[in-house]
């Protein structure tokens, strides 16, 4: 099939990937669902042979887009439009951002997240907390995390658990509190609407904040939503976070692991772990590590995530024991 005329959406993707080539392809696929990997895999065998005009405008029209976002991204829509309709006129200026808008999802809040948290806190510190949840999904960690440290303690367990139990919001409801926040701050926005909240939201969050408080959320949630606390804990340090413990650490950490586990949870690890774990070891301990990985053949993926979990088990039973420090946002950060 030769593909002229009129495209579709992902037939215009697969035309571009074929375009980029299949190196360039290949990285591409790497930031996609396995879904969409999947229906671009099949239009791409679809395809058969395209027109060079048919490519041409493929490549044209994403170069407009990407300049179209990156206008949207330092200066907003109307920015992009005014720069847009100078370039190209008008009409065009008008297609590209419309193009751009039915598939770009501008972030709810974007005002605010241009806000200092010191004075954000003055406008939202005595709303409802499930209010102030939706606010603080939208942001970024840092800014929510300075928020939410500013608050009493009981508002932060509540706050938190609103967060992390949050799915869908109605753009209606989301438009009132922008609308609120918008006439407070004094400030213009355009936007759409999208999901927010959720588990990863607020691990990113509890991430940036000081260990006190950190501590009294999840000792609480413990209390109220087990399962929730556990599922949080378990997203707070990842493996590949041990690259930002000290070297005194990592050797404590080193003594509690069985050579067996820690061989096959860096089989998986990326190169930067495997260097600063061997670095904190006797050369003749990191040259039996590497020898067991080397006879250690293929391994199922699951069984390397495992081994990996039970070290950052391991880590984070040491941290709370006060035998190792994990380093955080906050001011607890501040080591005499």
């Amino acid at each position: 099939m030769v593909l002229q005329g009129r495209l579709n959406g992902k037939q215009k993707a697969a035309v571009l990937l074929v375009a980029l080539g299949p190196d360039r392809a290949a990285e591409v696929f790497k930031y996609l669902r396995e879904d969409e990997i999947e229906q671009l895999t099949l239009e791409i065998a679809n395809i058969g042979k395209v027109t060079n005009e048919a490519k041409q405008n493929v490549i044209e029209e994403f170069h407009q887009m990407c300049v179209a976002q990156e206008y949207i991204s330092h200066g907003g829509i109307d920015y992009a439009k005014e720069v847009l309709e100078k370039a190209l006129g008008s009409q065009k200026a008008l297609e590209i951002i419309n193009r751009l808008t039915s598939t770009l999802q501008v972030r709810p809040f974007e005002f605010v997240r241009k806000t200092e948290p010191a004075q954000l806190i003055n406008f939202i510190q005595n709303e409802h907390s499930q209010t102030i949840a939706l606010i603080m999904a939208y942001l970024r960690p840092e800014q929510s995390a300075a928020i939410i440290s500013s608050l009493p303690p009981e508002k932060q367990i509540d706050i938190a658990r609103r967060i992390a139990t949050m799915d869908r919001t109605s753009p209606d409801v989301i438009h009132d509190v922008e609308r609120v926040l918008e006439k407070q701050l004094s400030s213009l926005v355009t936007m759409d609407y999208t999901s927010a909240g959720g588990i990863q939201n607020v691990v990113d969050i509890l991430n940036c904040v000081d260990r006190g408080t950190e501590k009294n959320i999840l000792e609480s949630l413990e209390e109220q939503d087990p399962e929730l606390a556990e599922e949080i804990k378990l997203r707070m340090f990842v493996f590949e976070d041990i690259l930002t413990l000290d070297n005194r650490s990592i050797q404590r950490v080193i003594r509690e692991v069985d050579n067996k586990e820690l061989a096959l949870a860096l089989k998986g690890s990326s190169q930067e772990v495997a260097e600063i774990i061997y670095k904190n070891m006797s050369t003749r301990m990191a040259d039996m590590i590497k020898e067991d990985i080397e006879y250690m053949g293929p391994v199922r993926l699951r069984d390397v995530e495992e081994a990996q979990q039970k070290i950052v088990n391991i880590i984070r039973k040491l941290e709370e024991t006060g035998e190792i420090i994990i380093s955080r946002g906050g001011g607890d950060e501040i080591i005499v």
